[in-house]
C-alpha cells in the first residue's frame, strides 16, 4: 500500500523502529516496502529523512511524490530537485543515490508499473489535476565504476573524487547528445509532414536526467573545490611553502571552473530549447578546463599526499 510523510512525530517513530529492526516497521506499513529518503532542505540545507513506500522496478527503486493526492507536491520532492543526490535506507543497506523524476512517456510507463504493484496511487492521482512525480533513485556511482585502488592514502581518496567526477563529466556528455539527437528525430518526422494522430507521443526528453546529474556534479565539484581550498591546500602549504604558486593557481581554477558549472547550470533550465551548438559549446569548455585542471592538480600534488593516511586517525572523517 503505497506510503506517504506523516507528521513529524510519527515520521520519526517510524525511523526510529526501521533503524531498529533491520528495515522492518509494524503498524500501517507492515508488509510494505518502506525505505528511508535523507533530501537536503532546498532553502535550509539541513538533512530531512522521510519513510517512503517504494516500488520496484528492475534494479531500480521509484518513488512517487503523491502527497496522499494533495495539489502540492511533497517538500522532499522539491529538497531533491534543488539537491540530486540522497541517502537511501533499504533494510540494513544504506547508499547514495542519484534522484531522477521521469518525463514523458517514461513517467506514463513507469506510473502504470506502479499502479499494476500498488493501486492506491491510481486513486491518489485521481484526487488531483497535477501529475504525480514517478522519481526514479539510480545509484549515485555508475554502474561498474570502482575506486581507481583499495583507499589507503590521501593521494588515494584524492583520485577516488576525480575519478568519479571525470566518469559523471562522461556520463551528462553522453545523456546531453542522447537528447539532442532524440530531438532531432522528433523535429525531422515533423518537418516530413506525417499526418498528425491523437495518440502522436511527445518529443523524447532527457531534460531532467541531464539537470540532475549536472546539478550533482556540479554540487559535488564545487564541495570537492571548497574542501581543498580551505583545509587540504593550507594543510599542505605549511610543509610546503615553496608551492605558494602552485596553490595559488589551483584555487584560480577552482574559481574559472565554478563560472563555467554556473552558465551550464543556468544553461540547463532551458535545455528543451536550448541551441544544440551553443550548450555544447558550454559543455566543452567545462570539460576541457576541468580535465586540465584535474591533470595540473594530481601531478603537483599526488605526491605530497602518498604518504598521509586516509582515513585520517581519529573519529571516521566524512566522505568528501
Amino acid at each position: 500500500m503505497p506510503t506517504n510523510p506523516a507528521p513529524a512525530s510519527f515520521n520519526q517513530s517510524v525511523i526510529d523502529e526501521f533503524r531498529a529492526n533491520g528495515g522492518k516497521v509494524g503498524g500501517p506499513f507492515e508488509g510494505g516496502d518502506l525505505l528511508l529518503l535523507t533530501t537536503t532542505g532546498a532553502r535550509t540545507g539541513a538533512a530531512r529523512t522521510t519513510p517512503l513506500g517504494y516500488v520496484r522496478h528492475g534494479d531500480s527503486l521509484l518513488l512517487v511524490g503523491s502527497n496522499l493526492g494533495g495539489p502540492r507536491h511533497p517538500d522532499w520532492y522539491h529538497n531533491l530537485l534543488a539537491h540530486p543526490v540522497v541517502s537511501v535506507e533499504v533494510g540494513t543497506r544504506e547508499f547514495e543515490a542519484l534522484a531522477v523524476p521521469a518525463e514523458g512517456a517514461r513517467r506514463e510507463e513507469l506510473f502504470a508499473h506502479v499502479v499494476k504493484a500498488e493501486p492506491g496511487y491510481g486513486e491518489y492521482q485521481d484526487r488531483t489535476t497535477r501529475p504525480l512525480p514517478v522519481i526514479v533513485l539510480e545509484r549515485a556511482e555508475p554502474e561498474g565504476w570502482v575506486a581507481p585502488r583499495e583507499i589507503r592514502t590521501l593521494a588515494d581518496k584524492l583520485m577516488e573524487v576525480h575519478t568519479w567526477l571525470r566518469d559523471q563529466l562522461r556520463q551528462v556528455r553522453a545523456e546531453v547528445e542522447a537528447h539532442f539527437a532524440a530531438r532531432a528525430t522528433h523535429q525531422a518526422a515533423g518537418e516530413a509532414h506525417q499526418p498528425a494522430t491523437a495518440h502522436e507521443p511527445p518529443a523524447p526528453s532527457l531534460g531532467l536526467q541531464i539537470r540532475q546529474r549536472c546539478l550533482a556534479f556540479c554540487q559535488a565539484l564545487e564541495f570537492h573545490h571548497v574542501s581543498e581550498d580551505a583545509h587540504v591546500f593550507p594543510g599542505i602549504a605549511q610543509y610546503h611553502p615553496h608551492l605558494g604558486d602552485v596553490f595559488d593557481r589551483l584555487s584560480k581554477e577552482h574559481r574559472t571552473v565554478a563560472r563555467i558549472q554556473n552558465d551550464l547550470v543556468t544553461l540547463l533550465s532551458g535545455i528543451s530549447i536550448a541551441d544544440p551548438q551553443r550548450f555544447r559549446a558550454e559543455l566543452e569548455e567545462m570539460s576541457t578546463e576541468l580535465n586540465a585542471h584535474l591533470d595540473y592538480e594530481e601531478a603537483s600534488i599526488l605526491p605530497l599526499l602518498a604518504d598521509v593516511p586516509w582515513p585520517p586517525p581519529g573519529p571516521a572523517s566524512e566522505r568528501g
